[in-house]
């Protein structure tokens, strides 16, 4: 008996998993749709996409370029940079399954350019760092349990070498996928991976 009541009590904590895993399918092919279609309207050369891919993207891309260490303006400047660089170079892009980490790639290079225009030039303080708690386990859970350890964790992030800070900020802080994050870097996956455990060792280190 008490185990039928166990099994009712657990078909509603089931059913609630179930639907939500439902909407989340159903939220990723939406968004799959919306990016082929836009990747196909972009390619036809639409103005109206150019600004809906803008809107889209805008605020993810200077994120990106913040938590890579450029000022407020240069963040600015070069995310604009990245959007023209797109649009110049829409014909690349195969479809709309690639269009995340297309873009990435292209913003990251055009990181990778200015920095090596202006190599002496300080980094600036990463903002938004918003690592979330159970994205964080890999680092370790207790990292991100107070606000003086984040501010830490901010530093550390900041004092990591280019390439590994790049991973994390690509795939922790941009929530890219690793497949998108590897295209984004110009990497193949199992290089990113080694790349992303390397950075994490280090962070791990910092805390231990």
């Amino acid at each position: 008996m008490a185990k039928k009541e166990k099994l009712t009590e657990q078909k509603p904590a089931f059913a609630h998993q179930l639907n939500g895993q439902r909407n989340a399918n159903r939220r990723e092919k939406y968004l799959d749709e919306l990016r082929d279609s836009l990747a196909a309207r972009l390619r036809a050369g639409e103005c109206a996409a150019a600004g809906e891919f803008v809107d889209m993207y805008h605020e993810q891309i200077y994120l990106f370029m913040r938590r890579l260490g450029h000022d407020r303006q240069i963040s600015e400047d070069l995310t604009q940079e990245s959007f023209l660089q797109a649009w110049q170079h829409i014909g690349q892009l195969r479809n709309g399954t690639a269009l995340t980490g297309w873009l990435y790639r292209i913003a990251t290079n055009v990181s990778k350019l200015y920095w090596r225009k202006h190599k002496d030039k300080e980094t600036a303080s990463i903002e938004g760092i918003g690592i979330d708690v159970q994205e964080s386990n890999d680092i370790g859970y207790d990292i991100v349990e107070h606000h003086e350890q984040l501010g830490r964790l901010k530093n550390a992030v900041e004092q990591l070498p280019l390439k590994l800070k790049q991973v994390v900020v690509l795939h922790y802080l941009q929530h890219l996928t690793i497949a998108e994050a590897a295209e984004a870097a110009g990497i193949r996956q199992g290089t990113f991976k080694s790349r992303l455990n390397r950075a994490l060792e280090t962070l791990r280190k910092q805390f231990t």
